[in-house]
C-alpha cells in the first residue's frame, strides 16, 4: 500500500490485560503496523479481563506512538461481559464502540470478540472487515472444541458441554444471530489449514483464507545457565494443554529435566502429580524475553496438547531460537513440523521417549532440526512474511469492492 492505512483492531483481551496468545498476537500485529507508518486503534474490554483473571497484570507492554488503545469499562462492571456472553450484543459498551468506529477506518480487524461484542459487533462500522480465528469460538461456546473438558470434540454437544464448564448457555447461538452477522465480514483468516478445515466441517459457511501467524524478532535477556539438560513446556496450565501426560513420563525419565513455564487453573493438580520428583521444575510466568533464553538452552520444546490447537505461537518462538519441537499428532500443530522439518510428531508415549532419547544422544541432529526450524521461521513466520500476505488479502478485497487504497 502506498499510503498509510487506518486500522481498528477489536479484541476482548489486549496486553497487559490478556490471558493467552490471542492478545499477544493482536499486540504484535498492531505494533508491526504502527512501525510501518499505519495508524492503529485497538478496542478491548477491561471488564472481561477482570471477570476472568484472579488479579491485575504484573507485566507492562509498550505500544508504538501510532497505536491508540481504548480499554473499555462499563459502570455496570462485570455485568457487561456477562450480558454480551448471553445476548451476543456489545450491550453496555455498544455506544462507545460505535463512537470510536465513526472515526472511519480502512480496515476493521476482529479477533477474539466473545466478550467485547459478540457476533453483533461484526455489523458495526464501515470498511474492509477481517476476522482472525485464534480459537474455535465461532463454532464452540467454550472456544476450545474440548468436549466436557475431556476429549476433542467433533460433534456438537454445546448445551451440555457449557454446563460441564460451568458456563451459562449462550441463547443467541440458537437464534441465527451468528449466521446473519458473519455476512458482514469480507474474509476470515485461518492461522492453520486445520483451522480452515474444521470450521468448514462444523458447518460454518464463510470465506476462509489461510495466513499463518508470526512472531517478530526479539531481544533475549540473560538468565542463569541450566547445568542439566532439559526439555521445556510453555503454556497455560490447563487440562487441555496436556502437561499432565508428560509428568508421569518424566517421573520415570532421569536423563533430563522438565522445566514448566506458565500459570493456570490446573496448576494445583499438576503440583500434586510432581510430588517427590526431583527433575520437574515450575518456573511460573515468564516474560517473552525471559522465555527466549530458556528456549535457546532447551534440548527441545514439547507440546503435548490434547485439544485441537490452531497455531501455538510457542512453536514458532522455539524455532526462532533454533530449538527443535516435539508435538502430539493432533489439530493444527503437526502442520508446523511438516512444513519445517524442525522436530518430531508423536502418537504414543514410546514415540515421545524415543524422540527425546534421539535428541539427547545426537547433538548434531538436534542442531540440524533446530536449523531447519529457524530457516522455516525466516521463510514463513516472520512479521514480514505475515504482513505480505495480509496486505495482499486487503488489496484483493479492495479491488473486488472497486475501492482504491493507494
Amino acid at each position: 500500500m502506498d499510503r498509510p492505512l487506518r486500522f481498528c483492531m477489536i479484541t476482548t483481551f489486549y496486553p497487559p490485560y490478556t490471558l493467552g496468545g490471542d492478545g499477544i498476537f493482536v499486540h504484535r500485529l498492531a505494533n508491526e503496523l504502527g512501525r510501518r507508518g499505519h495508524q492503529v486503534e485497538v478496542i478491548h474490554c477491561l471488564d472481561s479481563f477482570r471477570l476472568l483473571a484472579s488479579n491485575e497484570p504484573t507485566f507492562t507492554y509498550k505500544d508504538h506512538p501510532n497505536v491508540t488503545v481504548h480499554g473499555l469499562k462499563s459502570r455496570f462492571g462485570l455485568l457487561s461481559p456477562l450480558a454480551t456472553q448471553q445476548t451476543g450484543f456489545p450491550f453496555f459498551k455498544s455506544s462507545r464502540i460505535k463512537k470510536i468506529l465513526e472515526k472511519g477506518f480502512d480496515v476493521i480487524h476482529y479477533h477474539n470478540i466473545s466478550l467485547v461484542g459478540g457476533p453483533k459487533i461484526l455489523e458495526y462500522g464501515e470498511g474492509i472487515k477481517l476476522y482472525t480465528m485464534h480459537e474455535h469460538w465461532l463454532v464452540c461456546p467454550t472456544h476450545t472444541l474440548f468436549r466436557f473438558n475431556r476429549v476433542p470434540c467433533t460433534r456438537p454437544y454445546c448445551f451440555a458441554c457449557s454446563l460441564a464448564y460451568r458456563r451459562p448457555p449462550q441463547w443467541w447461538r440458537y437464534l441465527h444471530l451468528l449466521e446473519a452477522s458473519v455476512r458482514h465480514v469480507n474474509a476470515f483468516i485461518g492461522l492453520s489449514r486445520f483451522a480452515k478445515g474444521i470450521h468448514l466441517r462444523m458447518g460454518l459457511n464463510i470465506p476462509i483464507v489461510h495466513i499463518p501467524g508470526f512472531v517478530p524478532e526479539a531481544e533475549v535477556v540473560s538468565v542463569d545457565q541450566v547445568k542439566e539438560p532439559f526439555f521445556l513446556f510453555v503454556g497455560r496450565l490447563e487440562k487441555l494443554k496436556g502437561l499432565q501426560t508428560l509428568i508421569p513420563i518424566f517421573r520415570r525419565y532421569r536423563k533430563a529435566q522438565l522445566l514448566i513455564a506458565g500459570k493456570g487453573n490446573y496448576e494445583p493438580r499438576l503440583w500434586q502429580l510432581t510430588k517427590g520428583s526431583s527433575n520437574i521444575r515450575f518456573l511460573g510466568y515468564l516474560s517473552g524475553q525471559q522465555l527466549q533464553a530458556f528456549f535457546r538452552q532447551a534440548v527441545a520444546l514439547i507440546v503435548p496438547s490434547i485439544c485441537f490447537e490452531i497455531f501455538p505461537l510457542v512453536i514458532i518462538e522455539a524455532f526462532r531460537q533454533q530449538t527443535p519441537v516435539i508435538v502430539r499428532n493432533l489439530g493444527g500443530i503437526p502442520e508446523l513440523i511438516e512444513e519445517s522439518g524442525g522436530g518430531f510428531v508423536y502418537n504414543t508415549e514410546e514415540e515421545l521417549v524415543a524422540a527425546m532419547d534421539w535428541l539427547l544422544a545426537d547433538s548434531s541432529y538436534r542442531h540440524e532440526l533446530g536449523l531447519r526450524g529457524y530457516e522455516a521461521y525466516l521463510r514463513n513466520w516472520t512479521a514480514e512474511a505475515h504482513l505480505k500476505r495480509y496486505f495482499e488479502l486487503i488489496h484483493e478485497i479492495a479491488m473486488a469492492r472497486g475501492q482504491k487504497l493507494d
